[in-house]
């Protein structure tokens, strides 16, 4: 494993980017998005290879799962043409995986995070989560309940319906959790700790205490 990753040309072209998110810009500096993207490359890699030692991952590149840079424009009233930051999905089949896996996201101010789970789940895998949580809510909550999952990610995200999804009561004992539309969890990182030296190996760790977490979402698909 890599002893370190430097994401300091990273943060440092997306500072640039947020403040010039414009072609002639982007243009004038693609050498600096070169190299930052060889950087944000070479940490994918290091994931892989690492997550690859236990889990099967289909043999995946890092171009197959880092997102592009350049936005969807089509149905945004934000013209701006280029994404603020980097970002990958690890998961067989990569950035267009079914299958559930692990979000990285790189932006300066502070924004970065790790982060998976269900979020923008079909009707189906929402609805077999809430009646796996309707059945026995227990190995679920023991997941949450976790000393390392705690550490590094809290309580759930997500968005929730306002009252009680179709088919529970609002006094259900597991409203809250049933509520939910969205069932996520992120580690959020400042820019101080993507430069620190350990970050590959805070990243793995994070990845590690999430992965419980998402073969039991994956599982119910």
């Amino acid at each position: 494993m890599a002893a370190s990753m430097d994401a300091r040309p990273i943060l440092e072209f997306l500072r640039g980017l947020k403040r010039n998110n414009n072609r002639g810009w982007f243009e004038s500096h693609r050498a600096d998005y070169q190299t930052a993207r060889g950087y944000f490359e070479e940490y994918v890699a290091s994931i892989l290879q690492e997550l690859g030692r236990t889990e099967a991952l289909g043999g995946v590149s890092p171009k197959d799962c880092i997102f592009r840079l350049n936005r969807d424009l089509r149905f945004s009233k934000d013209k701006s043409p280029y994404k603020p930051y980097m970002s990958a999905y690890i998961a067989p089949g990569g950035r267009k995986s079914r299958r559930l896996g692990y979000y990285v996201h790189i932006e300066p101010g502070d924004r970065s995070m790790l982060a998976g789970g269900l979020h923008e789940p079909d009707a189906e895998h929402i609805g077999k989560w809430r009646n796996a949580i309707d059945r026995n809510p227990g190995p679920f909550k023991a997941i949450l309940r976790g000393k390392s999952f705690k550490r590094y990610f809290g309580d759930l995200r997500g968005e929730k319906v306002k009252t009680a999804p179709k088919g529970y009561p609002r006094d259900h004992p597991e409203i809250e959790l049933l509520r939910l539309k969205q069932v996520t969890v992120a580690r959020p990182l400042l820019d101080k700790e993507m430069l620190a030296p350990d970050l590959l190996k805070e990243t793995l760790k994070t990845f590690k205490a999430m992965r419980p977490f998402l073969l039991y979402l994956d599982d119910l698909g």
